[in-house]
């Protein structure tokens, strides 16, 4: 059996604003209609006798991942939900475990959430040949072909050949400029992709043999996870034990059995706006132009408009302009590798725009922070047919709810009613409610919060179908 395992715990803080932390890079769709991390499962549909995916994600991701799933109508899916953030050698333990359950002698191939591929059929081709040398028991990589000297990847270095693959002679780190010209100029180096395929048992015995501390505290934490609706949500305490390692320190680089197939496959890990930039189809004049956008002697740029505002530039040249409906990013696009500096600073200054966006997701729906000041927010909130907020209260504030379309049934304390459009309720500050859809269309609404505190986390709840009480 293969098995296809996504890792999708990246922040992709190098793409704010429109990346945040509540919603990263994988599940925005940055190339094409759907989101990177849809495409990334959708790849793996063209693969010979792939069975359903195996997902490694945050709790935080965990409903975007069971949306997504189920816009692409994939079924019998694992969603691992990672306690906290430990790298991919232990994210992947996880998963290689999951899939013995399957089956014990499963291939895994383990394919990052974020990447953009544009030769799909180059990449299928490429599995079909690891494919045997993973059943011979070699821990297989995928290393692209450099097309230019780049220094913001790691390389692979060719050795001797093998039967559909080579043997790996070293990794090397990212190099400078020059370094990178002579591995163009050498031939025998690849671009090391982060994509990997071997026998999930065969994964498990080098990671026993090179790395047992991690191996000991994910084994313990998985034999200790429990089902969650839709998840399996690995214990804490175990997992927190696994020191924190990327795959290719804890294995790839002290195994002797490590074997790179080389691939020429459009990819890119859509590291940065330059990169986007890069990878996307452009104008005439080099701009890649998105939503509602004028230019004039403009060239070179990548500029992205949100929220049906118009954005228009003169005379720019090599500029990366991105607009969401509460920040903008003005930037060179030769520093937009900065990108992550201005993250931190966010982060320094406890500023939410790390974080979240204006517009924030729900598994049951979304809500959108259309104008706030001192002691009163409102918000415009739109809940999916058949759905229910959680039973909850608040300390600090109350709320008046207006139906702007729908049927809402309401719960307030003892009273159970319905609302429709045009109509509308009052919340006394600390009393016991939920919100639910009885409709078969959405229901839109506008909140009108007002009290001493504002915050999401002024929240008690008493039930919730998606185990946040």
């Amino acid at each position: 059996m293969l098995i296809p395992v996504i890792l999708s715990g990246g922040s992709g803080t190098r793409l704010w604003p429109l990346s945040r932390k509540n919603l990263p890079k994988q599940f925005l769709p940055l190339a094409g209609d759907s989101s990177l991390f849809q495409q990334t499962v959708a790849r793996t549909h063209g693969l010979a006798h792939a069975a359903a995916p195996i997902v490694v994600c945050s709790e935080d991701h965990r409903f975007l991942v069971a949306e997504q799933l189920l816009e692409l109508n994939v079924e019998g899916a694992s969603i691992m939900l990672e306690p906290l953030p430990r790298n991919t050698a232990p994210a992947i333990a996880l998963a290689a475990l999951q899939a013995m359950a399957r089956d014990p002698d499963a291939v895994i191939l383990v394919l990052p959430a974020d990447h953009l591929i544009g030769d799909e059929q180059n990449f299928q081709q490429a599995v079909a040949s690891a494919l045997p040398v993973a059943r011979e028991g070699w821990l297989v990589t995928f290393g692209i072909r450099p097309d230019g000297p780049e220094t913001g990847f790691g390389y692979i270095r060719r050795g001797e050949a093998i039967p559909g693959a080579f043997r790996v002679d070293r990794f090397v780190e990212k190099p400078d400029a020059a370094t990178a010209q002579s591995y163009l100029d050498d031939g025998g180096y690849d671009w090391n992709s982060g994509m990997f395929m071997f026998r999930a048992k065969r994964y498990m015995e080098e990671l026993e043999r090179h790395a047992p501390d991690i191996a000991a505290a994910v084994r313990t934490s998985f034999e200790t996870a429990s089902a969650d609706l839709d998840f399996v949500r690995i214990d804490k305490s175990t997992f927190t034990a696994s020191p924190e390692d990327s795959i290719d320190y804890a294995v790839m680089e002290r195994t002797d059995r490590a074997a790179v197939v080389p691939v020429s496959c459009g990819w890119s890990d859509i590291g940065s706006w330059a990169a986007l930039w890069m990878a996307a189809e452009k104008d005439a004049d080099g701009n890649r132009l998105e939503g509602d956008v004028i230019t004039i002697d403009s060239h070179n740029c990548l500029v992205r408009s949100g929220d049906r505002r118009l954005i228009a530039t003169i005379g720019v040249d090599d500029l990366v302009v991105v607009d969401t409906p509460d920040a903008t990013l003005v930037a060179s696009r030769g520093r937009s590798q900065d990108v992550k500096k201005l993250v931190d600073k966010l982060k320094a200054a406890n500023r939410p725009e790390h974080l979240f966006h204006r517009k924030v997701y729900r598994p049951w729906g979304s809500y959108d922070s259309i104008d706030m000041g001192d002691r009163f927010q409102v918000k415009r909130i739109v809940v999916k047919p058949g759905a229910a907020l959680s039973l909850q209260k608040h300390h600090h504030r109350a709320e008046h709810w207006i139906v702007v379309s729908g049927t809402a049934e309401v719960t307030r304390n003892e009273e159970v009613f319905l609302l429709s459009e045009n109509q509308s309720t009052y919340l006394p500050l600390g009393s016991v409610h939920r919100l639910r859809n009885v409709g078969k269309v959405s229901l839109e609404l506008i909140e009108v919060q007002s009290g001493s505190y504002l915050g999401e986390d002024d929240i008690v709840r008493f039930e919730d179908v998606y185990g946040r009480a």
